[in-house]
């Protein structure tokens, strides 16, 4: 790892938005997941959740250009189940939805803690998971179709959150908590080491200013001898 390499981690990291994410609804296609994918990494997102079907669902492929390891990706078996972790945790629910109550996406504050629900093209966000979104915004269309492809709504959508953030300033403080900064700079520098500690449940050693395992000879010693290596 170059000190190039490294100071890119942590400028990527001073820049996340832990409060700024999106969940998907039966999206399926693994395209359409993993462009959403590089689009939330693209805009300062570390968190990605979505619903799938269990029956023939297939890894989020390479369209995604390695932002997959960037971007935490959270599964769950309904999208109720991802709705009610996101609001018990403070997120204000933005369904991209066509209803009487819909909106211009670009007249709610996605400054606040937000999750952008999106839905399959064909059949949209589930009925259930409308019910109980916060807002529904919609993208207004000039032509004869009457949606954007999901992955394209998604760029949209996160484009305008990311506008609204950074002529608040949000880009330009560290707004990871400790904990979790040093967790992801260490699994981005040591990824072989990290699985190793995930492994064993073992702590992560601490970094110098270069990316650098602290003592790094003896920290290993240390793990020889426990393990017997």
């Amino acid at each position: 790892m170059t000190p190039e390499r490294y100071k890119r981690y942590k400028a990527t990291l001073d820049r996340r938005q832990p409060d700024l994410t999106v969940i998907t609804d039966r999206v399926h296609k693994p395209h359409n997941l993993a462009a959403i994918v590089r689009t939330c990494d693209a805009v300062g997102i570390g968190e990605f959740h979505y619903t799938v079907p269990r029956a023939g669902y297939r890894s989020l492929p390479g369209t995604a250009m390695g932002s997959q390891q960037w971007v935490t990706r959270r599964s769950y078996d309904t999208v109720q189940e991802g709705v009610d972790q996101l609001k018990s945790a403070g997120f204000k629910i933005f369904a991209a939805h066509f209803s009487a109550r819909a909106v211009n996406f670009r007249a709610v504050d996605y400054t606040q803690p937000c999750a952008i629900l999106l839905g399959a093209e064909k059949q949209g966000v589930s009925a259930s998971a409308a019910e109980v979104a916060d807002e529904h915004i919609i993208i207004p269309m000039q032509g004869m179709v009457a949606s954007y492809n999901v992955s394209v709504a998604a760029a949209i959508i996160l484009n305008e959150a990311q506008r609204q953030r950074e002529n608040k300033g949000l880009y330009n403080q560290v707004r990871l908590k400790q904990a979790d900064y040093h967790r992801l700079l260490f699994r981005w520098c040591h990824p072989l080491v990290a699985e190793f500690c995930d492994k064993h449940q073992l702590p992560y050693p601490l970094l110098d200013h270069e990316g650098i395992i602290v003592e790094q000879q003896k920290w290993y010693s240390q793990v020889k001898a426990s393990f017997k290596i």
